[in-house]
């Protein structure tokens, strides 16, 4: 008779899930165990870890002030370019109801959303008002002022109103239509130019942080060689060796990120009323941008990752010199 086949043991099974679950617990303990005892290291001189937290913030500072610029930028030309207009300026002369058909004309094309009439004598009033010249004016014998009508575009994009002032000047009575998009697309170029400048800085600076993290974590690494050479000797390995210092430029660069959020906080606060003056004067509102929650967070893990990177590079460049004697 074939012996029959023995069934693996419940208690195996459960001895095997146990040790499982210890070397778990056990891992999460070391690196509980790492990530304070790094930060401990860094508290204890907290000068020169304050000088490296300091350079990274630097660091991150410049491109993420440029993007937030950038990025509120686009906003007011998202509002500039909703509020363009086109003006149509009439025949001379024209009376008040021959100007009150062109403009239910133009009204009439399509994409134009709104219409507004300005008579020769309201024209010659904003002038008056605008220029303060009321006495020297009111000698004038005759309007020169032509009449006009503002018009307000359905679309905005400067395709679409270019067609649509080539179509209002086709109307009879109509001598010319102007607008002026040309500053809105050179305000749009800066800004692409602007995105690539910022996107630069960001790499550049970037890998600045890396050369003061790795530099960092390259003295702390050199300063502990004995007893990285002790542990590796007994078989530790390099993961083991690795985590405290990877640790190590995890808070650095969270220490750095920390700062660089609140440098960025401090100079829009200061800044504020003086760019809000400035661009009140020029007819718009804006204002400088504010971290939101998730800017914030999107900062404070790339400084966090760009110092874990940092350290990583230069930790495993110097364990491949360290051999134990």
């Amino acid at each position: 008779m074939s012996p029959k086949p023995t069934r693996p043991s419940p208690r195996g099974a459960q001895s095997q899930r146990a040790r499982s679950g210890n070397r778990l617990r056990g891992w999460a303990r070391h690196h509980r165990a790492m990530s304070l005892d790094s930060a401990r290291r860094l508290l204890r001189h907290p000068i020169g870890s304050l000088m490296t937290m300091l350079a990274i913030a630097i660091a991150l500072v410049l491109p993420a002030a440029l993007w937030l610029t950038l990025d509120s930028a686009r906003l007011l030309d998202a509002e500039l370019t909703e509020s363009a207009t086109l003006t149509a300026y009439l025949t001379s002369p024209v009376d008040d109801g021959e100007a009150k058909r062109i403009e239910e004309a133009l009204a009439a094309q399509n994409g134009v959303a709104s219409t507004r009439l300005i008579t020769a004598a309201e024209g010659m009033a904003e002038f008056q008002a605008s220029l303060g010249l009321d006495d020297a004016l009111a000698r004038l014998e005759d309007n020169p002022l032509p009449a006009s009508v503002v018009v307000t575009p359905g679309d905005a994009s400067p395709d679409a109103v270019q067609q649509l002032a080539d179509a209002l000047e086709a109307i009879a009575g109509v001598e010319e239509v102007r607008l002026d998009l040309a500053w809105i697309e050179r305000l749009r170029h800066l800004a692409e130019l602007g995105r690539r400048v910022a996107l630069a800085l960001a790499v550049l600076f970037g890998s600045g942080v890396l050369l003061v993290v790795g530099n960092t974590i390259r003295l702390a690494v050199e300063s502990r060689r004995q007893e990285i050479e002790v542990v590796t000797l007994i078989g530790a390995t390099h993961a083991f060796v690795r985590r405290p210092f990877l640790y190590s430029g995890a808070w650095y660069g969270l220490g750095g990120g920390l700062i660089a959020w609140g440098l960025l906080t401090l100079g829009s606060d200061w800044l504020a009323a003086p760019v809000a003056a400035l661009a009140g004067s020029y007819g718009a509102s804006f204002s400088l941008p504010r971290l939101a929650l998730s800017s914030s967070a999107i900062l404070l893990a790339c400084s966090t990752l760009l110092g874990l990177l940092g350290a990583w590079i230069a930790v495993s460049r110097h364990l491949a010199e360290i051999r134990p004697r």
